[in-house]
C-alpha cells in the first residue's frame, strides 16, 4: 500500500501539470493576465501558463463577423427612409496593441456592438439630411463609400477593420412609394406613346413614300405608253400616205382616175366597221347623194394633199 505522503505529492504536481496547459482555438487568440492585469498573449493550439497565476481573461477570434442593421433617415426634403444594412467586420490584425485595443476599448461585446451600429447609423443620416428623396436610390454606392470612409478610421482605434457594408434595401414611406410607381408608370406609359407615335409616323412615312413611287412610276409608264402610241399613230400614217402616195402614181402611169383608190378606201373602211364592229351600231348615209358628197370631201383632201407633196430632187 501506497503511503498517504506519496500520494498527496503526486496529486498536486498531477494537478499543477493539469492547469499549466491551455488550448487556444484556431483562429483565435488569448489575453492573459496575471491577477487582473495584461500579461501577454497566446497563439492557437497549446500553450502554457503559470498556474494560479496567469489566467485567460478573453479569447479574441479573427474570423469574420457580420451584424444586420435596420434603420430610418431623413432626407432634407422631409422624407423619411428605411435602410437594411449588413455590415461585415473582423479584428484588424494580431499585433499586441491592436488585440489591447479589442480587449479593453469596450467593456463587453454588446457594448461594442451599439457602439458600432449607432456609429454606422449616424454616418449614413449624415449623408442622407443633405440629399433630396429622388437621389436616395441613385446613392447606393456613394451612401457605403462614404461609410466605410469614416467608419474605417473609428473602428481601426477599437482594433477593428470593416470588410463589407451592403444597403440590400432601401425604401420610403408607403405614400411616396406609391407617387414613385405611378411616376414610373406614366413615365413608361409617354415612352409607349411616344415609341407608337415615332412608329405610326414611319409607317405613313414608309406608305407616303411607296404611294409617290407608284403613282410616279404609273405617271412615267403613261408617258412612255402615249409616246410609244404616238409613234405607232404616226407611223401609221406615214406607211399610209406612203402606200397612197405610190398608188397614186402608179394610177397616174396607168391613165386612171385616182379617185377609184379614195373609193377602194371607202369600201374597205364600211367593210372593216362592220367586220370589227362588235355589235356597236354604226350609222352611215348609203344614199348616192351622201357618197358623191363624201367622194368630193375625199378629192378635196387629196387635192390638197397633192398640193403639198413636196417635188422629187431633180424634178421642178
Amino acid at each position: 500500500m501506497i503511503p498517504p505522503l506519496i500520494i498527496i505529492p503526486v496529486v498536486l504536481i498531477l494537478l499543477i501539470l493539469s492547469l499549466s496547459f491551455v488550448t487556444v482555438p484556431q483562429g483565435s487568440i488569448g489575453v492573459v493576465t496575471v491577477f487582473g492585469k495584461y500579461r501577454r498573449i497566446m497563439g492557437p493550439g497549446l500553450n502554457m501558463k503559470i498556474p494560479l497565476i496567469e489566467t485567460i481573461y478573453k479569447r479574441i477570434s479573427f474570423q469574420n463577423r457580420s451584424v444586420e442593421l435596420e434603420f430610418q433617415a431623413i432626407t432634407i426634403d422631409q422624407a423619411n427612409v428605411y435602410f437594411k444594412a449588413m455590415l461585415l467586420y473582423s479584428v484588424l490584425n494580431q499585433d499586441e496593441k491592436t488585440i489591447m485595443n479589442v480587449a479593453y476599448k469596450f467593456i463587453d461585446e454588446r457594448n461594442f456592438m451599439s457602439a458600432l451600429i449607432r456609429t454606422i447609423e449616424g454616418s449614413i443620416r449624415g449623408f442622407v439630411a443633405i440629399k433630396k428623396q429622388a437621389e436616395v436610390l441613385g446613392l447606393r454606392k456613394d451612401i457605403t463609400e462614404h461609410v466605410k470612409d469614416q467608419i474605417d478610421k473609428i473602428l481601426e482605434e477599437w482594433g477593428y477593420h470593416l470588410q463589407d457594408l451592403q444597403l440590400n434595401d432601401i425604401t420610403f414611406d408607403e405614400a411616396i412609394m406609391l407617387s414613385m410607381s405611378r411616376v414610373v408608370a406614366s413615365n413608361n406609359l409617354k415612352a409607349a406613346a411616344e415609341n407608337e407615335g415615332q412608329a405610326l409616323l414611319i409607317t405613313k412615312t414608309k406608305s407616303a413614300e411607296a404611294d409617290g413611287n407608284a403613282t410616279r412610276i404609273a405617271a412615267t409608264a403613261e408617258k412612255e405608253a402615249a409616246q410609244l402610241r404616238g409613234q405607232g399613230v404616226a407611223l401609221f400614217r406615214q406607211e399610209v400616205a406612203k402606200g397612197m402616195s405610190e398608188a397614186a402614181k402608179e394610177m397616174e402611169q396607168a391613165n386612171l382616175d385616182t379617185s377609184v383608190i379614195l373609193f377602194s378606201m371607202w369600201t374597205e373602211a364600211i367593210k372593216n366597221f362592220a367586220e370589227y364592229g362588235k355589235g356597236n351600231v354604226i350609222f352611215l348615209d348609203g344614199s348616192s347623194d351622201g357618197m358623191q358628197r363624201t367622194m368630193k370631201e375625199m378629192m378635196a383632201m387629196s387635192s390638197l394633199m397633192d398640193g403639198k407633196r413636196v417635188p422629187a430632187p431633180g424634178k421642178q
